[in-house]
């Protein structure tokens, strides 16, 4: 795409499912976003982009700019029709060098937003008060000029640094995180300049306001989903550490190891039959999520084990397959053991069971691809449709039911995983659906 193409294009959303990542769209609206690669052509051209986050979060669209590219008809712009607040998504690493701290020592912001003193670059730079749209891109381009020093900037000033999260929006599904992520995509300087919009009212614009104003602007419209999606799929996010072969009661596997790049945290697939094979047919799969007291201890509050040795007994009966062991960094064992508490006093969850999301969704398609699987056979209790695979070079060509062996054991005593998120028996899935 040319730098002057402007035309609005459709794009179809890869992700449909309830993951908590992802922003949930009425279907009308769904084919008005625009790929990744047509926002980062813009941004390469010195354009800004509009990106809608998810509408568990703030439900909000931000202006986003590459920082290299600010000028002041960009702030003006940002000013006059965004109307929010004008701040410079940075990398942590960058604001380290310029010794800009973080403005409070404990951030109580529900959406941990990373605010930074605010900054003005100084009269030797070109800057006079530090308001006016010329001074606040003077200040701008100094903060992201390789020879600017700390003692160059003024604190406290009118451009507002977020220290973005290491890891972009694979970590956190902020828009602070999606400008220095889609800076950093497009080959540009890894810093953006971002501005909430509003409505002329003053309230804040939602995706039917978002979508006009992207009309009346000729700009790109993205999501913060689609740009997870992105990543996921053009970066490798688990390497392979080690392979084995693991006799077991359900029969033979070999069992490979994987670390996740992002929090190193550890994963394993159970492989049966010879993977130099998997792409000539499809091969049956089941995508697992680690629940300790299920799967180790053998806990009756939730039929975990019975899903796992269920899939290892159907895998093996074919004679091939791949069973994906996901494990939770952030879940927490304390946290299953008060869930059990709360159900002994006949008490309600608290919060609902931890879904899957995005990241989970790529990390176990990224070890199915690697261990060769083209084709699935997805064992799988559920009929939802799973949009996005082809991405991922991986198809599902038919769904195996789970099949549970009958156990006396009461059914009101396994409402649901506190860790995985599994619910009743006939809504077991793989892949987090």
């Amino acid at each position: 795409m040319s730098c002057s193409s402007i035309d609005l294009r459709g794009f179809l959303s890869l992700f449909r499912l309830p993951f908590s990542m992802s922003a949930t769209l009425p279907a009308e609206t769904e084919t008005i976003f625009h790929s990744i690669p047509e926002a980062l052509e813009d941004l390469k051209c010195g354009r800004m982009v509009i990106v809608v986050d998810d509408e568990n979060r703030e439900n909000e669209g931000d202006l986003i700019c590459a920082a290299q590219f600010a000028t002041p008809e960009v702030i003006n712009f940002m000013a006059t029709y965004g109307r929010g607040l004008i701040c410079l998504a940075m990398q942590g690493s960058r604001l380290d060098e310029l010794k800009i701290p973080l403005m409070v020592g404990q951030n109580t912001d529900s959406n941990q937003t990373a605010f930074t003193v605010s900054i003005d670059a100084g009269p030797e730079l070109g800057v006079s008060t530090g308001i006016s749209a010329a001074d606040r891109a003077r200040t701008i381009q100094a903060a992201i000029h390789p020879h600017t020093r700390p003692e160059d900037l003024r604190r406290p000033g009118h451009v507002f640094p977020l220290r973005a999260r290491e890891g972009g929006v694979l970590k956190r599904a902020g828009h602070t995180e999606a400008a220095v992520d889609l800076a950093m995509l497009a080959g540009l300087y890894p810093a953006g300049v971002i501005c909430e919009i509003q409505n002329p009212d003053g309230s804040m614009a939602r995706l039917p306001q978002l979508i006009e104003f992207a009309r009346q602007h000729n700009l790109k419209i993205i999501t913060i989903a689609h740009l997870i999606e992105y990543r996921l799929r053009t970066e490798r996010l688990v390497h392979r550490g080690a392979i084995a072969t693991l006799p077991t009661e359900f029969g033979q596997f070999q069992v490979y190891g994987y670390r996740d790049t992002l929090n190193q945290v550890e994963h394993l697939a159970l492989v049966k039959g010879d993977p130099t094979q998997f792409a000539a047919k499809p091969v049956l799969v089941r995508v697992h999520v680690e629940c300790p007291l299920g799967d180790a201890l053998g806990s009756l509050r939730c039929d975990c084990r019975r899903q796992l040795t269920a899939a290892l007994k159907m895998i093996d009966h074919q004679g091939q397959g791949v069973l994906v062991y996901l494990r939770r960094q952030e879940l927490s064992l304390i946290e299953q053991i008060k869930s059990y508490a709360r159900q002994d006093l006949g008490l309600a969850e608290t919060a609902p069971p931890a879904a899957m999301d995005l990241r989970d969704y790529g990390i176990g398609a990224q070890i199915l691809r690697d261990v060769g699987v083209r084709k699935m056979r997805l064992i799988s209790n559920t009929s939802r449709h799973i949009s996005g695979l082809k991405g991922f070079g991986l198809e599902v060509a038919e769904r195996v039911p789970l099949l549970l062996e009958e156990e006396d054991v009461n059914l009101h005593l396994k409402p649901s995983c506190p860790l995985s998120g599994k619910s009743e028996p006939q809504l077991y899935s793989s892949l987090g659906l």
